[in-house]
């Protein structure tokens, strides 16, 4: 029951964090130069508020929910890690619009935000590998040397060990 209850949290948050990495940069490119105060005043806030009340904390909350699953379901597979990766990338595609949102406010009406299609593109490619990940659980190759998986035998580099 717990189980259903965080994957339905996890699956709904993620619908409103990705659905908010695609429709963020097209509000954003919707801003021109010669708009008038108005208009730029209520983009600014429209996206503002999106990002921050949102976007922001769906994400926070896929991201929390989805590491619950990794510890309820049990799932440590190379696969995984691959996924956590792209969703490493996802975060680091919404810290970009978030600084775009920034800076279209800070600086009042005298920034031109990059075109959306870059951040669009990135963000369903990215989308799209995560969904393939989760749905194929491909066989990852296991990559990490033999040296890091074996015993080495070795004492610690200090005198006690912590209790």
């Amino acid at each position: 029951m717990i189980l259903s209850i965080v994957k339905g949290l996890h699956i709904a948050a993620l619908i409103l964090w990705c659905a908010g990495l695609v429709a963020l940069p097209l509000m954003l490119g919707k801003h021109r130069l010669d708009e008038g105060q108005a208009d730029y005043a209520r983009l600014r806030l429209l996206t503002h508020d999106s990002y921050t009340m949102i976007v922001t904390p769906a994400a926070v909350i896929a991201i929390a929910a989805g590491t619950a699953l990794i510890y309820l379901r049990g799932v440590f597979e190379p696969w995984m890690f691959a996924k956590l990766v792209a969703v490493g990338l996802l975060v680091c595609l919404h810290a970009l619009v978030g600084h775009t949102v920034l800076l279209m406010s800070e600086r009042r009406g005298q920034y031109t935000p990059p075109s959306p299609l870059p951040l669009i593109i990135g963000s369903i490619a990215t989308m799209t590998v995560v969904l393939l990940l989760v749905l194929a659980k491909p066989v990852v190759p296991d990559i990490a040397p033999a040296w890091l998986k074996t015993p080495q035998h070795r004492q610690l580099p200090v005198e006690e060990t912590p209790i």
